[in-house]
């Protein structure tokens, strides 16, 4: 589905704002700083939301408060009269009557992201500061976090921003003297951001997702590929995924700007890889073609896993396109600690080790997970949202010691495992009660044998079961206790 309004350069600047009629469209962590920056600006606000909840109440109380501000619940799709640009949060689609309705008026849209980057620098006194950009299916948030982790090793005053679950807007605009920032973007917010122009980007990697909101695998490429347009010093690419290296092709950067490759295996000139256990950089130093610069040991990434050693590299090469020292590498990464429910080791059980990686919501990044380890007993299922599981089945068949599959669609993983690891034995629980997680890992301990990993890897969304991937994750933790301490939870 393609969307209805071109994502061009409107002609409204940010000085034009002042007695504007601008429409916020959501609320939240991205709508209600849009909506006090705006207001800031002197437009004439008018928030749209189609929830009507408690929470939103309040928010909407709080913004009606500072004047000048309507908030408009229960309905997202009708625009206000007399708007003349809308300003969204991330996740309306392209496709909603809202935008349609824009189009059909020539009002502008940008998105959040928009906004900050053509505010940023308006505060008196306060020079903008660069953003190194990072956007990618999998791996987004731990490579953004890593990347600042770098920088403040490098003493750099810096945050992680964005769609990490920060405002930039309340960066760009509060009292924090930054000298760069680490940002975190998503393909929804790339889509509304026409005149980011960043110091340094990265796409991680490419993978099916989101295509409900995008339309098709083509939209949602070229949304990830705005990261690179306008791009000063390097764009950062996934030498294993040749689908982020033709983004950087297509891209219209800046003269001089370069190519960066990051891989696990030894690295070419203008590429950030590993040889013998260390990362080297062939691309940040004097003679790229004959010289490399050791960064940090594979031991120094936490956890080492394959592909986090990936994000490793990744943030590491858009430290070394600022210009942070080898040193600040090492010692970064060294004081980088991941966030919860991403290949999280919970304990080890009776010489089993139970690892938690219930951010792994899509088959993409439950396949990084599943091939960090030798023997698994995997913990899947959930909301598909689309997905087909033969492929990521297929290319784990061998690690696979069993199966315990829980929730709406895990019907289509069993389907899968039929066909191409018949031999794996599964356990199916017909269940989707937040209960079930207590039974799986019981199931689980006992296929699993000393010196396997059972792993929550789901491959899928977890809002049948759970309010979100934390909660899944968090009731696996506390299963894996229950289990360690030998109590018995109650079934629910």
């Amino acid at each position: 589905m393609a969307s209805p309004v071109t994502p061009g350069v409107p002609d409204l600047t940010i000085s034009d704002l002042a007695g504007r009629h601008v429409t916020v469209a959501g609320l939240g962590v991205s709508g209600v700083p849009a909506a006090r920056a705006l207001r800031g600006l002197g437009a004439s606000v008018t928030v749209v939301n189609g929830g009507d909840g408690e929470k939103q109440r309040a928010e909407a109380a709080e913004l009606e408060a500072l004047g000048g501000v309507t908030v408009r619940l229960g309905d997202g799709d009708t625009l206000p009269e007399g708007t003349e640009l809308v300003v969204t949060t991330p996740g309306w689609k392209p496709g909603s009557p809202l935008f349609r309705a824009a189009a059909e008026a020539g009002v502008p849209v940008w998105g959040d992201v928009e906004l900050a980057w053509r505010l940023r620098g308006t505060r008196a006194g306060k020079p903008a500061p660069p953003w190194l950009a990072v956007t990618g299916t999998n791996g987004k948030t731990t490579t953004t976090r890593m990347l600042a982790a770098i920088l403040e090793a490098a003493g750099l005053r810096t945050a992680a921003v964005g769609n990490i679950g920060v405002s930039l807007l309340d960066v760009v605009l509060g009292d924090e003297p930054y000298d760069v920032l680490a940002v975190e973007l998503s393909s929804y917010q790339l889509h509304w951001a026409p005149s980011l122009r960043v110091h340094s980007g990265a796409v991680l990697n490419l993978a099916p997702d989101h295509l409900d909101w995008h339309g098709s695998m083509a939209a949602y490429a070229a949304d990830k590929g705005r990261i690179y347009e306008g791009n000063q010093v390097a764009c950062v690419y996934n030498v294993a995924d040749p689908a982020t290296e033709d983004l950087v092709r297509a891209a219209d950067v800046e003269e001089g700007c370069r190519a960066i490759g990051f891989t696990l295996g030894t690295p070419g000139p203008s590429q950030l890889g590993v040889v013998d256990n260390i990362l080297v950089d062939r691309a940040f130093v004097a003679n790229r073609h004959k010289q490399a610069q050791e960064l940090a040991e594979v031991s120094d990434v936490n956890p080492p896993a394959p592909h986090n050693i990936a994000n490793a590299l990744a943030a590491a090469a858009l430290a070394r396109a600022f210009g942070v020292p080898p040193s600040a590498v090492r010692d970064g990464l060294r004081a980088f600690r991941p966030d919860p429910h991403r290949v999280e080791h919970v304990a080890d059980v009776a010489g089993v080790a139970y690892v938690d990686d219930s951010k792994a919501t899509n088959t993409h990044a439950a396949q990084a997970s599943l091939d960090s380890f030798e023997h698994i007993v995997w913990i899947a299922g959930g909301l598909a949202k689309g997905a087909t599981f033969d492929e990521l089945v297929l290319a784990s068949a061998k690690r696979l010691r069993g199966v315990v599959l829980i929730g709406a669609d895990r019907g289509l993983i069993r389907e899968a495992l039929a066909r191409h690891a018949a031999d794996v034995p599964v356990v199916d629980l017909d269940r989707t009660d937040t209960g079930a997680m207590a039974a799986a890992v019981r199931e689980a301990a006992r296929l699993a044998r000393p010196g396997d990993t059972v792993l929550l890897a789901p491959a899928c969304a977890s809002m049948d079961m759970f309010a979100n991937y934390n909660k899944r994750g968090d009731a696996f933790a506390a299963a894996v206790h229950d289990l360690a301490s030998g109590r018995v939870p109650d079934e629910q």
